[in-house]
């Protein structure tokens, strides 16, 4: 007995919906390569196999596809974040949730998708990691709202789960997990330049990027904060 679940789509609709993909995955692997500015109109055509007018049919404009890349994925990976940090609290029962649950929650999505080289997310990620330090202009916004539930709802759970540091600190060992997190899933090849070749396995990169923000965040406090010196606490 044939078990296969049929499209009953029509046809212009299922071909316009593999188009749109089309358009799509081409787009996310050609900004990733060559950034916003460096890729054209004319390679995302050419690469799709699509005319102009499909793209402007779609998404309207360059800059209306370049978001529908990052829609695609971000609100994904976003809802994924919060229900993750959902389960997480509901567990805890009112208490604090554990620093490394937090950053489980929040990055151990992003780098399981950096992993997935099968389904585009490996290279959704690298893209991810080169518009954090390439943003167009236009980005910006889109963005913040993007991100702004989410980095809402885990940086008070951070500053939950530390109480004793004071929340300017926290929020610059984000910054900086971040920064550490958007350098790695964009790709060694900028770092090879100084280190040399290495094992850049991406199945390998969680656990190793998840230890190494771990440990950032249990760094002593700077100076000026009254716990020279000292870990931050509850930092497990």
């Amino acid at each position: 007995m044939n078990t296969t679940v049929l499209d009953k789509r029509a046809p212009e609709a299922r071909g316009s919906s593999d188009t749109a993909a089309r358009i799509l995955d081409a787009a996310e692997k050609l900004f990733a390569e060559h950034g916003f500015d460096g890729t054209s109109m004319r390679l995302i055509t050419s690469v799709a196999g699509v005319n102009l007018a499909s793209v402007n049919y779609h998404f309207g404009s360059k800059e209306g596809l370049f978001q529908e890349v990052f829609r695609r994925r971000l609100t994904e990976l976003n809802l994924h974040r919060l229900a993750m940090l959902d389960r997480a609290e509901a567990a805890a029962a009112g208490a604090p949730l554990k620093p490394s649950a937090v950053l489980e929650g929040f990055f151990g999505p992003a780098l399981d998708m950096a992993a997935d080289t099968e389904r585009g997310g490996h290279t959704f990620m690298r893209l991810l990691g080169r518009t954090y330090t390439e943003p167009a202009e236009f980005v910006r916004k889109f963005m913040a709202d993007e991100y702004a539930q989410v980095v809402a709802r885990y940086t008070d759970a951070l500053y939950r789960s530390l109480p004793d540091v004071p929340r300017a600190e926290i929020m610059w060992r984000f910054h900086f997990m971040m920064g550490a997190m958007s350098y790695a899933i964009s790709g060694a090849d900028s770092l090879e330049l100084v280190t040399g070749r290495f094992d850049d396995d991406p199945a390998l990169l969680k656990p190793r990027l998840a230890a190494f923000l771990l440990g950032g965040l249990r760094a002593p406090l700077p100076d000026g904060h009254g716990m020279r010196g000292e870990p931050a606490r509850q930092a497990d």
